[in-house]
């Protein structure tokens, strides 16, 4: 695999010189903070330079966007963290988002009208099969050739905003090799981390969810679980670790495999 060395552009930069970029790429708390998520945002930016997208980043100005404090039950700290946040996104005149975060894709086109920030919202799996469909992104076909593949439904993805068909294309596009959980699509098994499940501890019970839907993946027998969220991510890798599977199976997300396929 090649290296490639990107300049990632800031909204705060391109609005000093006049510059209006058509999307703002919302990085999210975990793609800022958590070492294992920052590898897919950095995937994704390099896959959004590769096809000239015009785009830029908050920076050192992305907050929260409320939700965690919102599924948790403080509904005055969520209506404070995005009251502030649209205030700052109006003031950029930001008109499309992109997420690679299910959980900020969801609040930002589901429940941000609410308090009246209205914007575009798209999940980059939305995006990139878009640009495959069109013919702009094409895939190297033998990166992948021998390569089974899994994919876990994030719940805020699917069963919350209906994006099923996107993530099952793109993989398809990049292997022959595909093969469903027992449980999928709106009969998915949660990972065990929505609904800011990821910051409490376990419940009383015979088994922990992300067991359950980490062996449900090892059963298919596939090499990679592709996941799409990072608390996904998060979950189905303890679980290979518990399974003690992590050095066989290896769990990447969407942007990573098509970074690969491209050889970014």
């Amino acid at each position: 695999m090649t290296t490639l060395k990107i300049d990632i552009p800031v909204m705060a930069d391109l609005f000093a010189r006049g510059e209006r970029p058509e999307y703002l790429f919302w990085v999210g708390c975990a793609g800022a903070f958590d070492d294992r998520y920052k590898k897919v945002v950095r995937a994704f930016a390099k896959i959004l330079v590769h096809l000239k997208v015009s785009f830029a980043v908050l920076g050192k100005e992305e907050t929260c966007t409320g939700d965690p404090a919102r599924r948790g039950g403080n509904e005055m700290l969520y209506q404070m963290q995005a009251l502030q946040l649209i205030e700052r996104l109006k003031a950029y005149e930001v008109r499309k988002i992109i997420t690679i975060c299910p959980h900020c894709y969801n609040i930002f086109k589901n429940e941000y009208p609410d308090l009246d920030g209205k914007f575009e919202v798209i999940n980059y799996l939305q995006l990139l099969n878009k640009y495959a469909e069109e013919g702009l992104l094409k895939f190297d076909p033998a990166s992948l050739k021998n390569i089974t593949v899994t994919y876990h439904d994030p719940c805020y993805l699917g069963r919350a905003n209906d994006i099923y068909d996107e993530p099952r294309e793109l993989i398809g596009k990049m292997t022959g090799r595909f093969v469903e959980m027992k449980r999928n699509r709106s009969f998915a098994l949660c990972c065990g981390a929505g609904g800011a499940q990821m910051f409490k501890e376990a419940e009383k019970g015979d088994k922990e969810i992300f067991i359950e839907r980490t062996e449900e993946a090892l059963n298919t027998n596939a090499e990679v679980i592709a996941t799409a969220c990072p608390f996904c991510m998060t979950m189905i890798t303890d679980g290979l670790k518990y399974k003690n599977k992590e050095e066989e199976i290896k769990n990447l997300d969407i942007a990573e495999l098509i970074a690969m396929s491209l050889n970014l």
